[in-house]
C-alpha cells in the first residue's frame, strides 16, 4: 500500500506517493536522488546513513519514510552553500577526516547535530556525539580534529 508523504527536504517542502513499508534511506536515494547518505550495514550499527530529523541525528536505515511525515528533514547536501562546503565539511577535507569517504557523510551529521547543539564540545561530548558512527579506515584521531578544527576556526574568527 502507498501513502503520500510530506515533509520538507534540504529546505524543500516535498510530497512523493511511497510505499509504507520503503525506508528513509532508499526514499532519500531512490525517491529524492540525494546519495550522500550511505547504506553501511543495513542495520543500525554503522552510522552511515545518519541524517538530521529535526535537528536530531536518526539512522535513515532504521527509520520508515512515513514516520517522518511533517519533519524537517536534512542530509550532507544540505550543508554547502552556493557550490561551497560548510565549515566542518572543510575542516573534513583540511584534517583529512574522511579518509575513504565512505562514512564521512553520517560521521559528518552527527557532528553538526552536535555544534548545533553545543558550540564549544570537550572532546568526551565528541566521542559521545560519534560513537554511533563506524569507520573502518582510520583511528578516528583525524576526524576528532577535523570537529575540533570547526571549534578552533570559531574561536578564532570571535578574537
Amino acid at each position: 500500500m502507498k501513502s503520500i508523504l510530506r515533509l520538507t527536504v534540504n529546505g524543500r517542502e516535498r510530497e512523493d506517493l511511497v510505499p509504507q513499508n520503503m525506508l528513509l534511506i532508499d526514499y532519500l536515494r531512490d525517491t529524492v536522488g540525494l546519495k550522500g547518505s550511505k547504506m553501511g550495514c543495513d542495520g543500525g550499527e554503522c552510522g552511515a546513513c545518519t541524517i538530521l530529523v529535526n535537528d536530531a541525528p536518526q539512522l535513515a536505515c532504521l527509520t520508515l519514510a512515513a514516520t517522518v511525515e511533517g519533519k524537517k528533514i536534512e542530509t550532507v547536501e544540505s550543508l554547502s552553500q552556493n557550490g561551497r562546503l560548510s565549515k566542518l565539511q572543510q575542516m573534513f577535507h583540511e584534517k583529512l577526516g574522511t579518509q575513504c569517504g565512505f562514512c564521512t557523510p553520517g560521521m559528518i551529521m552527527a557532528a553538526e547535530a552536535l555544534l548545533r547543539a553545543n558550540s564549544n564540545p570537550s572532546d568526551e561530548e565528541i566521542k559521545k556525539a560519534l560513537e554511533g558512527n563506524l569507520c573502518r579506515c582510520t583511528g578516528y584521531v583525524k576526524i576528532l580534529e577535523s570537529v575540533k578544527g570547526v571549534i578552533e576556526s570559531n574561536e578564532e574568527a570571535a578574537a
